[in-house]
């Protein structure tokens, strides 16, 4: 009785796995979804000026961003102070804005307070404290530029969960 149900199990095995084992083998390889260029257009400065980043460019970016700003942004938040984050109403209230690629690397090179009145170079990494922050020493123009596209364009992709924090993980 044991082998007559085993058998019975391999043949049933053959009519259904091996079809759609073919089925499978025959649809080729799964595509990634693709970023639009609405999506990758983010403003380059305040002037209203946009650039459209590829996605290889915003992979990369957010490779750098997670091994150099990842360990107090991600998904980005600011472990150090909830209320301010990486979401794009936080950037464009912040004094000057940092809504833009120009504004935010320069403030990832000379970072101020939300409100602009004073240097926090001291205290948050930056490349101007690159003596003290040695995640960022080997950064140069076209990291931060990268990290930027990454930052303007995490929300347009992930929606509120960027900068929404953990009740989104």
């Amino acid at each position: 009785m044991a082998s007559s149900f085993s058998s019975a199990l391999r043949t049933l095995a053959r009519v259904l796995v091996l079809p759609l084992a073919l089925l499978v083998g025959l649809a080729g390889p799964a595509q990634a979804a693709q970023w639009t260029a609405d999506q990758l257009t983010v403003p380059a400065n305040a002037d209203g000026v946009s650039v459209t980043f590829s996605e290889q460019e915003i992979k990369a970016g957010r490779k750098i961003f997670n091994s150099s700003c990842g360990e107090c942004h991600a998904g980005g938040i600011t472990k150090t102070n909830q209320n301010v984050g990486l979401d794009p109403e936080t950037l464009a209230l912040a004094t000057p804005a940092r809504d833009n690629v120009d504004a935010l690397v320069d403030y990832m090179k000379d970072p101020t307070s939300y409100d602009g009145e004073y240097s926090i170079a001291d205290v948050h990494p930056s490349i101007r404290s690159s003596d003290v922050f040695v995640k960022m020493r080997d950064l140069n123009d076209e990291d931060l530029r990268l990290m930027a596209g990454f930052i303007l364009v995490a929300p347009k992709v992930q929606g509120s969960a960027w900068g929404g924090g953990k009740i989104y993980f």
